[in-house]
């Protein structure tokens, strides 16, 4: 299903991007998590999206996939320490900065206001565009992500320790062992994966993020720098969704009920069964409460034009003049 990738330079960086359906339909942007590239978001959920109307453009965050890698090796365990006192600390970037990306590459692509998605370290990062940014966003949907809050629960502590302690030096084999090791450990119990399956993932994705060069450890510090997000969500006023998994290992369900709670008018969805992945198997109910989501806000923004005879929409202008540069 994948076109070859397109190109977009933002800032000093450069963006891999696809873009899938009708050039004129609704846009919606799709931001992914710590480490993945933009094929970790399912094939099958762009093409609901897709058939339900919508155009899908899914990207490489910074540091990741084809787009481009910074340089510098940052102290996690120390950015760590301090996280969990809600301190931040020094990183080459910050979501702050990768927030200036998603909202400079939406500029330069001429998209308007998006239906804005993002999971895990991207509905961090999606929560930041919605507040800094809410000319861009006509709507956020926040899934298995966190709102920062340095009190909230941790990861399960084996799945920690294997995240936090990654083969050194290792080779092919090796890394896609550990890949499929942690995947194994982070996944949906009630809707499983076959080993198979993140096999053929895992080959594919280090092929294709090659070379790494501790890409993955710098969008790592830039989550443990950047603190916590409770008084930025408190600004949002965009239709909202959080989706997350009951059973969710690695950012646990209690991070999505406080996005949700910090939100105003936010809706919250648990998925009983869901870890923290896409199994096939919930495809179908997430694209499905991700369109009534979209419809919702629409609904919504047209019920204000009617009633105050404006549209809340960005134009080019106003968002570049709003946009920084990034770090």
């Amino acid at each position: 299903m994948s076109p070859a990738p397109r190109f977009a330079r933002v800032g000093h960086v450069s963006l891999a991007y696809e873009a899938l359906g009708s050039s004129t339909a609704p846009p919606v942007v799709l931001i992914h998590g710590l480490g993945q590239q933009l094929t970790g978001w399912p094939d099958t959920l762009v093409a609901a999206l897709v058939h339900a109307g919508y155009q899908v453009i899914r990207f490489d965050n910074r540091d990741i996939g084809q787009s481009s890698r910074l340089s510098g090796k940052p102290r996690l365990a120390w950015l760590y320490l301090r996280a969990q006192f809600g301190l931040g600390g020094r990183a080459p970037y910050r979501l702050d900065d990768m927030a200036h990306d998603t909202v400079s590459l939406i500029d330069q692509l001429g998209l308007g206001p998006v239906h804005l998605v993002g999971a895990s370290m991207g509905g961090m990062i999606a929560q930041i565009v919605a507040a800094r940014f809410p000319a861009a966003v006509r709507s956020l949907t926040s899934i298995m992500s966190s709102s920062g809050d340095p009190r909230l629960p941790k990861a399960r502590k084996d799945v920690w320790k294997l995240i936090l302690n990654p083969p050194r030096d290792p080779s092919l084999e090796e890394e896609i062992a550990y890949t499929v090791r942690t995947w194994e450990r982070i996944a949906s119990p009630g809707y499983p994966t076959a080993r198979g399956v993140w096999l053929e993932r895992a080959k594919h994705d280090l092929e294709r993020n090659a070379p790494a060069a501790h890409g993955t450890e710098r969008q790592f510090a830039a989550i443990l720098a950047s603190g916590s997000r409770v008084p930025l969500l408190g600004l949002i006023d965009t239709p909202t969704l959080v989706v997350h998994g009951a059973q969710d290992p690695l950012v646990p369900v209690a991070a999505g009920h406080s996005t949700a709670r910090h939100i105003r008018g936010a809706s919250f969805e648990c998925i009983e069964g869901m870890g923290h992945d896409f199994p096939e198997a919930l495809m179908p109910r997430i694209s499905r409460r991700m369109v009534r989501h979209f419809l919702e806000a629409d609904s919504a923004s047209r019920a204000f034009a009617s009633q105050y005879g404006c549209v809340h929409q960005a134009t080019r202008d106003s968002l570049r003049s709003s946009i920084g540069e990034p770090a």
